[in-house]
């Protein structure tokens, strides 16, 4: 820490997903204190999927916070797919190949949160926010535990569920989008390779069924090679409750989703029974609801707890990497300099523009292949 600089004089950050962690590591690399609370017990307690794509922007943002020896480290556990999304349908019979102007890379989401937090000593995990209070001064965290911190400036990183949020915009709506997925790994040996065309070694490739169902898959090279799987489908289709769902072990898991593709091309049906039963789990898939602006504070967010998206469009993880490198070099001069001269104003009207529209994109494509429930007005 830089000298005379105290804990209590930098950022207090709540959550410990890719984008707190891209601001931790943008205000480490400017000399801001930081300290990162995530309520979750440790970075494998909870499943949010196996694979993200990382496009131009988000690149941008991880070359812009993270130090040379960890950023190489993502491009060497980085794989670069064919830039296309390719779509199928049901019997695998081609239907249409998209070209990427921009080529990324699809990264282990769990590789590229070890790598964000990598060299970071102020994170705090099984610390979940109760609550803050804020003053002209700072803003005073409250956890479970009985503790407190106290920093210049709080930001909400603490995802879809946001306590943060839920406390300083509550009239912030977040809607079902009447989608669920199933995500599995189908691991890559001399049998399952076998199961993907050369084209399907792509950014990402989906395959339509009848009813809004979709199959999707996409490579993932490290630390082993292995594909992404995942059966998504309205929850009508489902005829089980979320918590019901949420029970199932990762083998009736799996039964249920290859019930799901019946009557498909049978490389569809391998693809599905192929799927390693300790990795299979459901998610519920939410939206935030564009609303009006707000008076900025020492408060802020970044992310899915400002703006949360269907992975329809596969900006999620960008738009959060985005809001990070964004906000770093917002508090680059001190917290206390970024309130003052509108920094964190200005951070919030470019992240609410862009953030949004990547909900808006979200929803549109979702609405066309997976029947997604319009926004809401």
């Amino acid at each position: 820490m830089p000298e005379g600089r105290r804990p209590e004089d930098g950022v207090l950050v709540i959550g410990a997903g890719i984008g707190g962690l891209c601001l931790a590591q943008g205000l480490k690399r400017a000399g801001i204190p930081c300290a990162v609370y995530e309520r979750d017990e440790s970075p494998e307690s909870r499943l949010q999927g196996y694979r993200l794509h990382i496009d131009a922007l988000g690149i941008r943002a991880l070359r812009e916070v993270l130090p040379d020896e960890l950023y190489a480290r993502f491009e060497a556990t980085s794989l670069r797919p064919r830039p296309t999304v390719v779509r199928y349908d049901d019997q695998l019979a081609l239907q249409s190949v998209v070209e990427f102007p921009e080529p990324g890379v699809n990264v282990n989401r769990m590789t590229l949160r070890h790598i964000l937090l990598s060299g970071l000593d102020g994170v705090c995990f099984g610390k979940r926010l109760t609550h803050y209070d804020s003053d002209t001064d700072g803003v005073t965290a409250y956890f479970a535990d009985g503790t407190t911190a106290r920093g210049r400036v709080l930001v909400g990183a603490d995802g879809v569920n946001s306590t943060v949020r839920r406390q300083y915009l509550p009239h912030a709506r977040i809607e079902d989008t009447g989608l669920r997925q199933l995500y599995g790994k189908i691991p890559l040996h001399e049998r399952t390779r076998s199961l993907f065309d050369d084209e399907m070694h792509a950014v990402f490739s989906m395959i339509l069924g009848p009813g809004y169902t979709m199959v999707g898959v996409a490579p993932v090279a490290h630390p082993e090679p292995f594909m992404t799987c995942s059966v998504g489908l309205r929850r009508e289709a489902i005829g089980l409750s979320d918590e019901e769902l949420a029970g199932l072990s990762g083998e009736r898991l799996r039964e249920f989703a290859l019930k799901q593709v019946d009557g498909w091309h049978p490389r569809v049906r391998a693809m599905v029974s192929s799927w390693a039963p300790e990795t299979v789990f459901p998610l519920v898939i939410r939206t935030s609801v564009p609303f009006a602006p707000w008076v900025s504070s020492r408060v802020t967010l970044l992310g899915d707890a400002i703006h949360a998206m269907s992975p329809a469009a596969g900006a999620g993880a960008n738009a959060a990497l985005c809001d990070g490198a964004a906000l770093a070099a917002a508090l680059s001069e001190g917290p206390d300099e970024a309130v003052a001269r509108g920094a964190i104003a200005a951070y919030e009207e470019a992240m609410v523009t862009h953030g949004f529209a990547a909900v808006r994109e979200s929803a549109t494509n979702g609405h066309q292949f997976l029947g997604q429930d319009p926004l809401p007005v």
